[in-house]
């Protein structure tokens, strides 16, 4: 009988890749494993999956600008990393992510402007695109590489990203970095980059030097959403964006992480799952922006609950055999 609640939710999924991620990533069951053989064949089915993949043209564009919100190929192939996706299940996944390398190519970086010796760039574009790349065995492409190489050389040094043009700006934004670090510390994994993992780990001190969601100046939270949860995210930071930096570059363990773990073992419904606190989407069929194209749904979310024991386990407050541990 499984321990822990949570992981008979997400089992019970109609999602084939929440299915998959839960037995190899917290049940550690093997890839050859009959369980494991049916989540992948039938991954391309799951509502999620379809709907991301869904109006995909001949040459893998989404008809729109890669950017657009949320129906462009970058937010889409994000979700679909987060899904654990691979061009595996769908070599098509490669196709649509030469729109975003397209994109965010020379052109783009070469408009980065810099203001009193700081460059004014938006890192959370780089940021996931690099975690796209890493995700979909691009680290040792030339374009992926220049992606981490230009985030390490917008760095801030407060060990931030941030694309406020104000001449005063000095403080690295939160939605800016947190995508950065995460990209940056899996291409050093990947790629064996000192550069980009000195600068991962740069961006995890920005976060462990704010408790992850707490004012340096007053102990404060900086602002009230961050201590709510969301999913997606996109490119806003909140309590688990913030751990999950942390959960990449190995410093969950540090003591300045245990109030926002604890935020987060608090944050747990008593059916043991996570439910987000708040939303950027709209459903499908909206009208206005930020419409979604696929529904996340409401209540006790699965990917949410995937990525919170992702973090949880990793900061060894989960494990699979013994279940939550306070």
């Amino acid at each position: 009988m499984l321990a822990d609640p949570a992981i008979a939710f997400l089992l019970r999924s109609d999602e084939p890749a929440i299915r998959r991620a839960t037995l190899v990533e917290l049940l550690e069951t093997r890839l050859g494993d009959a369980a494991v053989r049916e989540t992948s064949r039938n991954l391309l089915a799951g509502p999620l999956v379809a709907g991301l993949l869904a109006g995909m043209h001949p040459d893998a564009s989404f008809g729109v600008h890669p950017y657009a919100k949320w129906s462009g190929a970058h937010w889409r192939l994000v979700s679909l990393a987060d899904l654990g996706v691979t061009t595996a299940d769908d070599p098509r996944l490669g196709r649509a992510f030469e729109s975003v390398l397209r994109w965010l190519g020379p052109a783009h970086r070469e408009g980065v402007p810099v203001i009193d010796g700081l460059a004014r760039r938006c890192g959370s574009q780089e940021g996931n695109a690099l975690i796209v790349g890493v995700h979909l065995g691009l680290a040792r492409d030339e374009r992926v590489a220049a992606l981490a190489s230009s985030l390490v050389r917008w760095q801030w040094p407060d060990g931030g990203w941030n694309c406020d043009k104000r001449p005063g700006a000095r403080h690295s934004s939160f939605n800016e970095t947190w995508h950065a670090s995460i990209g940056l510390a899996r291409f050093a994994a990947a790629a064996g980059d000192g550069d980009a993992r000195d600068a991962a780990q740069r961006g995890a001190e920005f976060v462990l030097r704010h408790r992850v969601l707490l004012s340096e100046r007053t102990g404060l939270l900086v602002h009230p959403s961050m201590a709510k949860l969301h999913h997606p995210p996109y490119w806003h930071y909140d309590l688990l964006a913030g751990l999950r930096v942390l959960a990449a570059t190995g410093r969950l363990g540090d003591s300045r992480a245990s109030g926002a773990l604890d935020r987060l073992v608090a944050a747990r419904r008593p059916d043991g799952t996570w439910q987000p606190g708040g939303r950027w989407w709209r459903r499908p069929g909206s009208h206005g922006t930020n419409v979604e194209v696929v529904d996340w749904g409401s209540g006790p979310s699965a990917p949410l609950t995937l990525s919170v024991l992702r973090v949880l386990r990793a900061a060894g407050r989960w494990t699979a055999s013994g279940g939550f541990r306070g």
